[in-house]
């Protein structure tokens, strides 16, 4: 079973399924689906048509440098098997899934950090901001009155005299 990929969109196309053109130089392009299709007709780059891969991968959306995708491309190749050498393929198909994966979560969770960190800060900034509704009044007033207390205002010797004078 041979599986092709959409010229536009780079998804697999499986037997049976998809269009396929024919230009008159004999270059055959072959689509997944109508929109694609459309979209190659409509003379659409497909690195600005932000669904592609060719877009995400461009635009540092996906994952371009990882060395368990060329072991996709050489399984598409057909070869004569022995069983030893079966055994050893699926094994390794399942360990480069594994890896694959892993990878992948790495790569989402490195998009994300900036996003995460922009968040915290907005959030400490909210908290900052309205700490009033988060802590005790009891412990505020006590706050204000340690900030009072502190507080010491010059008095000129002149104004103090003037302050007694009044008071008599």
């Amino acid at each position: 079973m041979r599986l092709e990929k959409c010229w536009f969109c780079s998804s697999t196309i499986y037997p049976g399924h998809g269009i396929q053109f024919v230009r008159n130089d004999a270059k055959i392009f072959r689509f997944c689906r109508s929109k694609c299709h459309k979209n190659f007709k409509m003379k659409r780059n497909p690195r600005k048509v932000k669904w592609t891969k060719a877009y995400r991968r461009l635009h540092g959306k996906d994952m371009t440098q990882d060395k368990t995708f060329e072991f996709e491309r050489k399984r598409n190749r057909p070869e004569r098997y022995d069983r030893n050498m079966t055994e050893n393929t699926l094994k390794a198909i399942k360990k480069i899934d594994k890896i694959r994966s892993e990878r992948e979560a790495r790569h989402i969770e490195k998009r994300m950090k900036p996003k995460k960190l922009k968040e915290h800060k907005e959030a400490v900034k909210e908290i900052e901001q309205s700490i009033s509704l988060v802590k005790a009044p009891a412990s505020l007033l006590k706050q204000q009155d340690q900030v009072l207390s502190k507080i010491k205002v010059p008095v000129s010797h002149q104004m103090a005299e003037e302050h007694n004078a009044m008071e008599e």
